[in-house]
C-alpha cells in the first residue's frame, strides 16, 4: 500500500456563492467539516452516517443559503446503497432523501436545479434520476443514455451536463420541459411546454471527429398528446405574431406546396419533408424562426429553395390544434446577441427580406399564370379550325415563352447547372434574399443597390407581360367571347 489507507484524505470541497469564507470539506472516511470565517475555525458536521463511507459529493443549494446536499458513498466498502444527505441549518440537522433510488444505485453526485428550488439530479452508478419533491422520491431520466456510472452533474442555463464513467460527456437539453412536468395535467388531452426565450442567430450544430452534436439552434415545440390522433385527424402548428396574425403554419397532412416542392425536386439533391408527429406521448417540432416558405409553382424550381423571411424579434404565440383540442403557449425571441445593430435597423434587417420574398413570391405567382395562360391558348389554336386563330395562339405561346426565358433558367435541371447558365430574375431574387438574411443587420448599402435593380429588373418584365396580354392574349379572348368559349386569364389580372 502507499499510506493513503491510513489517513484522512479531502476529497470534496466547495466554498458558498454568497456567503464568502463559508467553506464545506468532505472526506473519503465520511467526515464533513465546515468553516463560516474563512477557515480560522472549523466545525464537524458530518451526516449521521452509520459506519464508514466516502463524502463523493457536496451540492450547495442556489436557493437557501445553509442548505447542502450531500452524496456519500460506500462501495468501496462493499455497501452499494444509496445514499443522499440533506442539511437546511449549515448541518446542525440532516435528513435522508434517497428514499426510492433502486438498490445498487449508489450516488456519485447529487445536484439542485438552479431554476426550480428542490429539483434535483442524482448520478448515480445506474443511471440518471430526478425529484421534483426536494429528494421524497425519485424517477429515472435515463432516455437514451448509455449504462454506464455518472459521475458528475451540472445545470446550466437549459441544459444538463453530465460525466459518465468510460462512455463520454453527455448533454440533455431543453431541461424546460423536465422543469414543467410537475405542473402537466394528466388528463388534458393536448399540452404545450412553454421554451425560454431563445435568442437569434444561426450558430453551426455540426460536430465532426471526435466532436460531439451542438443543438439545434431552433425554437423547440414540445406537445403531449395524450393518445394517437386518427388517420383523419390533422395536428396544426402555428405561430402567431403579437397582433395575432400567423407567420408559421405547420401541418401533419401534406400540403400542395409540400407536393409542389417534391415534384420538383432534383434527383441528385434528394430530399424528404417532415411533419410533426400524431403518436401519443412527448413530441418535439422545431420552428427555424423564420415565416412560411415562398409559394412554390408546379413545374418550376428554385434550387435554393423556397424558405420565407427571418421573424423580427419579439413576442410570439405557439398555437398547436389537435382535431378538437388545442393548447397555446407564449414564447420570446430575443436579438441575435452577436450583432450590434440597433433596433430600427434589425426592423429595417426583417422588412428589406420581407420585401425581397414578397416581391419573389409576385414573380413566381406572376410566372405560374403566365403558364397557365399559355396552355389556354394553346388550347384555343388546338381546338380552333380557324387559321387566323391557331396564328393568334402561336403567337401568344412564342411570346409567352421568350417573356418566360427572363424569369427563370429552363436549362437548370440539377444544382449544378447555375455553374453553366447564370440565374434569372427569380433566382438572383432568392439569393439576394439569403444574402441579407445571412449577413444580418444593418442592410448593407450594396444589397439594397442590388434590391433596387432587381426591382427595376421586375417592372420591366411586368410591363412586358402588360403588352403581350394586349397584343396576344386579349385578341384570343375577344374571338372566345364572340364564340361563347371560355377566355384566357390574363397573368396580372387581380
Amino acid at each position: 500500500n502507499v499510506g493513503a489507507e491510513f489517513y484522512h484524505t479531502i476529497f470534496y470541497i466547495v466554498e458558498s456563492e454568497v456567503d464568502e469564507g463559508t467553506i464545506w470539506v468532505g472526506a473519503d472516511d465520511g467526515l464533513l467539516h465546515l468553516t463560516r470565517d474563512g477557515g480560522d475555525s472549523w466545525s464537524d458536521v458530518s451526516p449521521p452516517h452509520r459506519g464508514e463511507a466516502m463524502v463523493n459529493a457536496i451540492e450547495l443549494s442556489p436557493h437557501a443559503e445553509g442548505t447542502a446536499y450531500v452524496a456519500v458513498t460506500g462501495y468501496k466498502l462493499n455497501d452499494f446503497a444509496p445514499y443522499i444527505y440533506k442539511t437546511s441549518n449549515h448541518g446542525k440537522r440532516w435528513k435522508r432523501i434517497d428514499k426510492g433510488l433502486p438498490e445498487g444505485a449508489f450516488v456519485r453526485v447529487v445536484r439542485e436545479d438552479p431554476l426550480v428550488r428542490g429539483m434535483l439530479y442524482a448520478g448515480t452508478e445506474k443511471g440518471l434520476f430526478v425529484s421534483w419533491n426536494d429528494g421524497a422520491d425519485w424517477q429515472r431520466a435515463d432516455m437514451n443514455l448509455p449504462p454506464a456510472p455518472i459521475t458528475d452533474l451540472r445545470a446550466r442555463e437549459d441544459a444538463l451536463a453530465i460525466a459518465t464513467q468510460g462512455r463520454a460527456f453527455w448533454v440533455l437539453d431543453d431541461l424546460f420541459v423536465l422543469r414543467q412536468a410537475p405542473r402537466a395535467d394528466a388528463t388534458a388531452a393536448l399540452q404545450v411546454y412553454t421554451p425560454p426565450a431563445l435568442p437569434m442567430g444561426r450558430p453551426s450544430n455540426r460536430g465532426g471527429g471526435i466532436e460531439g452534436e451542438n443543438p439545434s439552434p431552433d425554437l423547440p415545440v414540445y406537445y403531449y398528446l395524450r393518445e394517437d390522433l386518427g388517420d383523419d385527424v390533422a395536428l396544426s402548428i402555428d405561430i402567431l405574431n403579437a397582433d395575432g396574425a400567423v407567420v408559421r403554419h405547420y401541418s401533419s397532412d401534406e400540403s400542395a406546396h409540400d407536393r409542389c416542392m417534391l415534384a420538383g425536386m432534383d434527383p441528385r439533391s434528394p430530399f424528404t419533408l417532415d411533419y410533426p408527429s400524431t403518436q401519443a406521448g412527448l413530441q418535439r417540432w422545431d420552428w427555424d424562426l423564420y415565416a412560411d416558405d415562398v409559394p412554390c409553382v408546379d413545374g418550376h424550381f428554385v434550387f435554393e429553395g423556397y424558405g420565407g423571411p427571418a421573424v423580427a424579434p419579439g413576442s410570439y404565440t405557439v398555437h398547436v390544434t389537435a382535431g378538437p383540442h388545442s393548447a397555446t403557449t407564449d414564447v420570446e425571441v430575443l436579438r441575435d446577441p452577436r450583432i450590434d445593430a440597433s433596433d430600427e435597423e434589425i426592423q429595417d434587417w426583417v422588412k428589406t427580406q420581407v420585401r425581397l420574398a414578397d416581391q419573389l413570391e409576385t414573380v413566381l405567382a406572376t410566372l405560374g399564370k403566365a403558364r397557365e395562360a399559355r396552355e389556354q391558348a394553346r388550347a384555343l389554336g388546338d381546338g380552333s379550325e380557324d387559321a387566323s386563330v391557331q396564328q393568334m395562339a402561336d403567337d401568344a405561346i412564342a411570346a409567352i415563352d421568350a417573356w418566360e426565358s427572363h424569369i427563370t433558367e429552363l436549362r437548370h435541371e440539377t444544382f449544378e447547372d447555375e455553374d453553366a447558365w447564370v440565374m434569372k430574375l427569380d433566382g438572383q431574387l432568392r439569393h439576394l434574399l439569403d444574402v441579407v438574411d445571412s449577413s444580418g443587420a444593418p442592410v448593407t448599402a450594396g444589397a439594397r443597390e442590388r434590391s433596387e435593380d432587381l426591382a427595376a429588373l421586375w417592372e420591366e418584365q411586368r410591363k412586358a407581360l402588360q403588352q403581350i396580354t394586349a397584343r396576344y392574349l386579349e385578341p384570343l379572348n375577344a374571338w372566345a367571347d364572340s364564340n361563347s368559349i371560355p377566355h384566357i386569364l390574363t397573368p396580372l389580372a387581380e
